[in-house]
């Protein structure tokens, strides 16, 4: 049976400082399995001990996966000197988690973007090998050609010579088009859109696999995944 030292524990899955948790064990608010806790350096079983602080249990959580509907103007990062990033955005119930945002979007690019600790989970989620789709909507700035949905599908030539795979590509009105990709090269829809003529206003995307995103959540807002959904990925 894994064991980890309540202190730790605590640090991953509350807002807790180490220094506030040894506080918190010397002034009896912590119980291990009903009895208060004696000593906060203690081992005990993350998955199977019942902790409380505060007689309020604590959950246990390896890992956390977030939806957030990106806003334009901020960065896809988990830190910047000087400008906004996504992980700034998260709630305070979930800053102890260390997340990072898996994939990119442009700074000025909304939508779905998820966000997790689980660098596994990232790492096949933005694989071109795994195939997993990503949706997006493009306004563009002129009347897309009529020959774009057999372009995208037999492959765009970046003008660096560069071959995207086969994407999917649906004429909308307005101005609009709608693109699923399976890869995510650097600006790749402005540089695919590019070699048929058409500039980008607006990118926004709107799904990645079988998550869409939550028409009630707002722009900066998050909502937790869970495992249920978390399996549509792989299935």
């Amino acid at each position: 049976m894994k064991t980890v030292r309540l202190d730790k524990f605590l640090s991953v899955n509350t807002k807790y400082s180490r220094s506030e948790i040894k506080k918190l064990v010397k002034a009896g608010k912590v119980t291990v399995d009903g009895v208060a806790a004696k000593d906060y350096d203690i081992h005990i079983s993350a998955a199977n001990s019942e902790i409380t602080v505060n007689s309020q249990k604590i959950e246990y959580k390896k890992y956390v996966y977030l939806i957030m509907n990106k806003p334009a103007g901020i960065l896809s990062a988990c830190n910047d000197k000087s400008r906004k990033t996504v992980v700034d955005l998260v709630g305070e119930e979930y800053k102890h988690f260390s997340l990072f945002p898996v994939g990119r979007l442009d700074k000025d690019t909304t939508g779905i973007l998820l966000l997790t600790n689980d660098g596994e989970f990232a790492h096949k989620v933005i694989s071109p090998k795994s195939n997993i789709e990503k949706s997006y909507i493009a306004t563009v700035d002129d009347v897309p050609p009529k020959d774009l949905p057999q372009r995208f599908k037999e492959g765009i030539v970046l003008a660096d010579g560069t071959v995207c795979k086969s994407a999917k590509a649906e004429i909308l009105k307005d101005n609009k088009v709608r693109i699923v990709l399976t890869e995510g090269k650097y600006h790749q829809i402005k540089r695919m859109l590019g070699v048929v003529g058409l500039g980008v206003n607006a990118l926004h995307r709107e799904r990645i696999g079988k998550i869409t995103l939550p028409e009630n959540l707002l722009p900066g807002e998050c909502v937790e995944l869970f495992d249920k959904e978390i399996c549509t990925f792989f299935p």
